[in-house]
């Protein structure tokens, strides 16, 4: 068992010392590119300002006679671009894969100083973190040594694909001080739950719920369920837990738009602060969703600024609030002002917009 002293001290001698909390980085939207397609490469300066963060993708969508080429083509993309605050992730491919440790050897000694995140695919417990970890600190001890900067530890973001990292959710967010935050991978997940359903996240009109009869052979309304709501909640709950992030993962459908602003609502208001994007045309559903619409910031400020230090309890427009209700605005306020120090349209949004009579906000 390994000492809780020893958590935060670097697994490798001459590697940066380990982070005690994950900084929170706007991170809305993470769009995913493909570093071996030129035409895709080419519209990497352009994407920059308009993403919170923006991934080069070396996993599934990659395919096995293109590895080597995507690899080698986000060396190239991060040596020549200015990303500014946008933030640099790469999704490595999966651990039991003959291209994982080559991702990590040449990334991490290549590009480490310019790289944020490694995502890991299909995360089954601790053990896979332990030897992303591990290795992680060897290559970055290396690359001090060899005189490239490092300017902190690259973190580490796992991917919920499997019955196995669901059931261990809370023990892979736990397991190193570089966790970043969870996604749920819900295609291959739905594969490995034997789940009956082709499609890549959102709901599915077979799983519904039905009204009871009001007559005999009279029209009985059905509602669709979301087949997602226990998992993203489970894993947001390991998230909290331990001071990381989650986040939802890809829509498949680009086409329906409003699904997808729908699916990720659901994860927004059930503590996401994001998901992945496929296309440029889900950069603004994502953008829009995980930032807090301005009529509830105002709303979260109005109630902060009446409740004082935040104990006791008020009445604002026929509304009870107290200090739970205080610190559900908090949350909201400080989510505000994080996105709105990066985002110049949304601080014009949050000052502008004057407080009404509260109404939940779409």
């Amino acid at each position: 068992m390994r000492s809780a002293k020893d958590f935060f001290r670097p697994l490798a001698v001459g590697a940066p010392a380990p982070l005690r909390e994950v900084p929170f980085r706007p991170s809305r939207m993470i769009h995913f590119f493909d570093p071996g397609n030129e035409r895709m490469a080419a519209k990497v300066p352009a994407l920059v300002p308009r993403v919170d963060v923006l991934l080069g993708n070396l996993e599934d969508a990659v395919p096995a006679d293109r590895k080597e080429a995507a690899r080698a083509g986000l060396v190239r993309i991060a040596r020549a671009t200015d990303f500014g605050d946008t933030q640099l992730w790469t999704r490595i491919n999966s651990l039991d894969s003959p291209w994982a440790l080559d991702d990590l050897l040449t990334l991490v000694t290549g590009i480490g100083d310019k790289l944020d995140v490694v995502m890991v695919p299909k995360v089954e417990g601790a053990q896979d973190i332990h030897y992303v970890d591990r290795l992680l600190a060897q290559l970055e001890a290396r690359a001090v040594r060899d005189g490239l900067p490092v300017r902190r530890p690259v973190l580490v973001h796992a991917i919920l694909e499997t019955a196995a990292g669901v059931a261990n959710v809370e023990e892979i967010a736990a397991a190193s001080p570089r966790m970043q935050g969870i996604s749920l991978g819900p295609a291959d997940l739905a594969a490995s739950r034997r789940m009956k359903t082709t499609r890549v996240g959102g709901g599915h009109p077979g799983y519904l719920v039905r009204a009871d009869p009001t007559a005999p052979d009279a029209p009985r309304a059905t509602f669709q369920q979301d087949l997602w709501h226990y998992t993203i909640a489970r894993m947001v709950d390991a998230c909290a837990a331990h001071g990381i992030l989650p986040y939802y993962g890809p829509f498949g459908d680009i086409q329906d738009v409003t699904a997808c602003e729908d699916q990720f609502r659901n994860a927004f208001l059930l503590g996401c602060v994001g998901a992945w994007t496929l296309h440029p045309v889900q950069i603004a559903i994502a953008q829009r969703v995980f930032s807090p619409a301005p009529a509830e910031v105002a709303w979260a400020r109005r109630v902060i600024g009446a409740m004082g230090d935040g104990t006791g309890a008020v009445m604002i427009d026929g509304k009870m609030q107290d200090d739970a209700t205080y610190k559900q605005c908090l949350v909201v306020a400080g989510l505000a002002d994080t996105l709105a120090a990066r985002d110049p349209e949304l601080a014009e949004a949050y000052a502008t917009y004057q407080d009404t009579p509260h109404q939940e906000a779409p």
